[in-house]
């Protein structure tokens, strides 16, 4: 009997980590299905880039408000509920967005397709720390590797279904029926507690926290830069074909998918500060490499230095949010994601200016620079 007491707890620790990552996988999972169906929703409902542009703001814009609200809510309430709901939302969302013609119903589905994502972010990122916590083990790149690994696969589901035929609609009742199916079997063991706090659903991070923050801004700004400029570097100054443009992006997302997916052990033997350190050293080496260095070959084995580097930056600033005392982590986790999802959305834009004013390449640099930043504050905070 008491062997049988012992490996219980064992077992529901381990069937909490399990369900974790499967939450972290139908998060990436979910908002990369929506990235193939932009260009159908621009035709449908008769967009312009500049009206496209502002429409996609919807869905960073929901994700902001929504997160400090979830971190309150799965304190109070418990990550369960809020992993469920949000869940379900998103799947209710996926099939309007693949044919909705309307732009303000298109706005308003997308701006709670938006709220629902940043819930799920959040709460999975709480429900993470608290596992990690409890495991005494190094887990958060892990976790974060299966976001990764689901926006690849998400991407590369959807994408396969309308090349060969399928409408937008059948390819989102797949993802449906794919996240369905996850859910069910990760929803009995989501906590169904949060961390206790009395306090208000946000509060600007501070201390230690908003050191976090900042540092977690920085690479969400290079993931951003990464995603809407590589493209476009690749193809008007390396003057690669545009069909083929999209490789910088590919190889940045799997040198990042595969940094995480092998991080924990990796952090576990060189150390969390010396992972950013080391991160930031390599991300602005190989951003520097990608624009000083005229060959698309060595662009895009920049881009891929960049992904290996900044892979286990940010699971390892997740894991020291868990560790500081000066906000707890329904209250730091929501207010760390909100100021590093503001670089996501202000970071692209940022670049644009730069390179209008003056060139992409310097735009890069300056990326390139705060990363080396990134790399100083990781020799500085305790993780």
């Amino acid at each position: 009997m008491t062997s049988i007491n012992t490996a219980a707890p064992a077992i529901t620790a381990r069937r909490e980590q399990l369900c974790t990552r499967i939450a972290f996988f139908i998060a990436g999972f979910s908002i990369a299905a929506w990235a193939p169906l932009v260009p159908y929703a621009k035709a449908r409902v008769g967009l312009n880039d500049g009206t496209l542009g502002l429409l996609l703001l919807c869905l960073g814009v929901g994700s902001i408000i929504a997160m400090p609200l979830a971190g309150i809510l799965a304190g109070r309430f418990g990550c369960r509920i809020v992993l469920v709901v949000s869940s379900i939302v998103i799947c209710l969302c996926l099939p309007l967005l693949a044919t909705l013609s309307s732009l303000p119903l298109l706005i308003a589905v997308l701006f709670v397709f938006g709220a629902s994502m940043g819930a799920l972010d959040c709460t999975v990122n709480i429900q993470a720390i608290i596992v990690e916590r409890a495991s005494g083990k190094t887990m958060m790149s892990g976790f974060h590797g299966l976001f990764s690994l689901g926006g690849i696969i998400g991407a590369g589901v959807v994408t396969g279904m309308l090349s060969v035929g399928a409408t937008p609609l059948i390819a989102m009742w797949a993802v449906v029926a794919i996240v369905a199916i996850a859910l069910v079997k990760a929803s009995p063991h989501f906590l169904t507690y949060g961390s206790k706090s009395t306090g208000p659903a946000f509060v600007m991070p501070h201390g230690i926290v908003l050191f976090i923050g900042l540092l977690c801004m920085t690479v969400f700004l290079t993931e951003g830069a990464m995603l809407d400029w590589s493209a476009v570097y690749l193809s008007s100054m390396r003057n690669v074909d545009p069909a083929y443009a999209g490789l910088g992006y590919a190889v940045f997302a799997l040198t990042m998918t595969i940094g995480r997916l092998f991080g924990d052990a990796i952090v576990r033997r060189v150390g969390a500060n010396r992972i950013i350190v080391l991160g930031g050293l390599c991300a602005s080496a190989g951003l520097t490499l990608a624009t000083l260095v005229p060959a698309w070959e060595a662009t895009l084995l920049g881009y891929a230095l960049v992904g290996a580097g900044c892979s286990n930056i940010v699971p390892v600033l997740y894991s020291a949010i868990g560790r500081q005392t000066v906000m707890p982590e329904n209250l730091a986790v929501p207010a760390v994601t909100t100021l590093a999802y503001g670089g996501i959305l202000a970071g692209p834009a940022a670049i644009g200016f730069v390179a209008h004013a003056s060139s992409l390449d310097l735009a890069f640099l300056c990326i390139a620079v705060m990363l080396l930043g990134v790399a100083v504050g990781g020799h500085r905070l305790k993780a």
